[in-house]
């Protein structure tokens, strides 16, 4: 059965069904499923490795939403909560002005009191502090889908709002796992998985990039993972939006879910490698760096993945809360180009949209 993958993997042109993919979870060895992703990579991105320039903005950290895995989430008034003001944000704005900036990355929790008109006066603050050209990648599926409704206008009311006000891009947070079983285990209280595809078609209909998640390493199973990942390549099919993958590891630090562990790092480039197979209409996976670690990220390199976020400059707590080893993450340039080198491949500067800016 390996063999018969490893050639239509090696043609390039057909597709592997749920079934193909949970083969090659399970029963190919590991230095052989790194070899079919590697390929799979190189036929769509040659050796690139892309980053950018990049920071984000955590507006606040008070959410209405109880997910079980989450270590990031206060309510109101809880110690550790924080929730900048618009001028808060602009003032972070400006003092990274001078550093080359090319994107910055606003995610938060789900903020019961604030709507859409809000987040669209936040978006033009942004704008307005940084530098000419810089996107602005903004708001998960589920943040939005909250500040919307709240508003009292419809989805592409909504997304045409924020586009004037000055949103590039979406992020690809909130789809955890998009089984239902699982999700109300997980996070009853957040938009299920029919929002979150919903939100994204709409982007894209509006021509808005946008990415996708998948959380795991949890209470989810290899059949759940792959659910995923085709429903994810279904609305790809239909509106070619995605720009990228990333594959989350669940981080147990500091949240109530927190005594089943965490998944091994071979569970990991598994699913990274899985990922590449089965998504052959989206262009790059992402390894992030400040969940996986910089040793794990190189790794992953060789299993897949073609883009390692950015520079971050020290400028998101998400993972560090539950207890990633990044507790400050930062890469300066050149240490991301000699980790890219040194696993064998070319480090390429890009915007958020994948063009690239810089080969080093």
């Amino acid at each position: 059965m390996i063999a018969t993958l490893a050639e239509k993997i090696k043609r390039g042109n057909e597709r592997l069904s749920a079934e193909e993919l949970t083969t090659l979870y399970l029963h190919c060895p590991i230095p052989q499923l790194s070899a079919f992703a590697t390929l799979r990579r190189e036929q769509l991105n040659g050796k690139n490795v892309f980053f950018n320039r990049n920071f984000h903005i955590e507006p606040t950290n008070i959410c209405m939403n109880d997910c079980v895995f989450c270590s990031y989430r206060r309510h109101e008034g809880e110690a550790g909560s924080w929730d900048y003001s618009i001028d808060d944000i602009t003032a972070q704005c400006r003092a990274r002005a001078g550093e080359g900036i090319t994107e910055v990355h606003i995610v938060g929790g789900v903020h019961p009191h604030r709507d859409v008109h809000y987040y669209a006066r936040l978006l033009q603050a942004v704008k307005q502090a940084l530098p000419a050209g810089v996107h602005i990648k903004a708001f998960t599926a589920i943040e939005l889908d909250y500040m919307i409704t709240k508003a009292g206008v419809s989805l592409s009311e909504g997304l045409a709002l924020l586009q004037q006000a000055g949103l590039d891009a979406i992020p690809g947070g909130g789809a955890e796992i998009f089984d239902a079983t699982v999700r109300r285990r997980l996070c009853p209280k957040k938009g299920d998985a029919g929002v979150w595809l919903r939100v994204h078609e709409a982007a894209h209909e509006a021509s808005i990039r946008t990415n996708a998640t998948m959380l795991f390493g949890h209470i989810e199973t290899l059949a759940h993972r792959i659910d995923h990942l085709l429903q994810l390549r279904e609305l790809q099919d239909r509106t070619h939006g995605f720009d990228a993958f990333i594959p989350l590891k669940y981080k147990a630090a500091n949240n109530a879910l927190g005594d089943i562990g965490e998944t091994p790092v071979l569970d990991v480039l598994r699913t990274i490698a899985v990922s590449r197979l089965a998504l052959d209409n989206i262009p790059h996976i992402k390894a992030y760096w400040p969940m996986l670690g910089k040793d794990v990220m190189q790794i992953a390199l060789l299993f897949g993945a073609d883009d390692i976020d950015g520079t971050i400059n020290d400028s998101t707590k998400i993972y560090s809360m539950a207890g990633a080893g990044e507790q400050h993450p930062t890469l300066g340039v050149d240490e991301l180009c000699r980790l890219v080198r040194a696993a064998g491949f070319s480090p390429a500067e890009r915007n958020t949209f994948y063009e690239i800016r810089k080969r080093y």
